[in-house]
């Protein structure tokens, strides 16, 4: 499969092209979480387990408060979009449509508190931030489980980047491809992220966000009206 196919095929139609994006909202949503909220990842689970570690030790820095609803709200999201694929017969174009839609919601409510309340923020609203865009991650990353695209989970590269040096004596440049376009989406997104923290504001870098994952959820819906090989999973 090519790296042009791979955005736009039969078998995955749109979403390579819609996850690549959730992924470069990932790296906008991260860099406020870690720069404004208090060193907490609402994307990525294995490092905040990790940060919970260091802020029970008294590290400097690390909120636990903040950590633990992160988790907590992460939680919710996954426990909560399982069942909702389940009622969306997982059709995958209405699956993402719908989780998106959810999505923006939260991070549009995130965004809000972030532009009402003055920096640095306080535990309260830090904490409220953290929640609402964990729900929204935790949705996220159960949809792009579900929807099962190759290389395209849009909140954890772990595996991706051992993908690309694992597999690197293959050759296969399509699949290097599509591995380094999800890690520049995401190295984009926090770049731009981080930027716009340090910057403008939290609530600067969270607007963007909002923007993506807004456009993503409207491309999911009006690609899904009509009937197409790729709506249904292993097709």
């Amino acid at each position: 499969m090519s790296a042009s196919s791979w955005f736009a095929s039969p078998r995955h139609g749109p979403l390579p092209a819609l996850l690549l994006l959730l992924t470069l909202g990932t790296g906008l949503v991260d860099a406020v979480s870690i720069l404004a909220l208090g060193r907490v990842f609402v994307a990525n689970m294995t490092g905040n387990i990790v940060f919970i570690g260091f802020a029970l030790a008294g590290a400097p820095g690390f909120s636990l408060a903040a950590a633990l609803v992160a988790l907590a709200g992460f939680l919710v999201g996954a426990g909560v979009a399982g069942p909702l694929i389940g009622l969306l017969h997982h059709h995958r174009g209405r699956v993402l449509a719908v989780v998106t839609t959810a999505e923006t919601a939260l991070l549009g409510a995130a965004l809000i508190v972030a532009a009402l309340t003055a920096e640095p923020f306080g535990a309260a609203p830090r904490n409220l931030i953290a929640g609402l865009a964990a729900v929204a991650l935790g949705m996220q990353n159960t949809a792009a489980r579900e929807l099962a695209v190759p290389d395209a989970t849009t909140t954890v590269l772990t595996m991706t980047l051992t993908g690309v040096a694992a597999d690197l004596r293959e050759r296969n440049v399509p699949v290097l491809l599509r591995r380094v376009f999800a890690v520049a989406a995401m190295l984009l997104g926090g770049l731009v992220g981080a930027l716009l923290v340090l910057n403008l504001s939290a609530a600067a870098a969270l607007a963007p966000a909002v923007v993506l994952v807004a456009a993503v959820s409207l491309a999911a819906w009006l690609v899904s009206r009509r009937p197409a090989p790729w709506h249904e999973r292993g097709r």
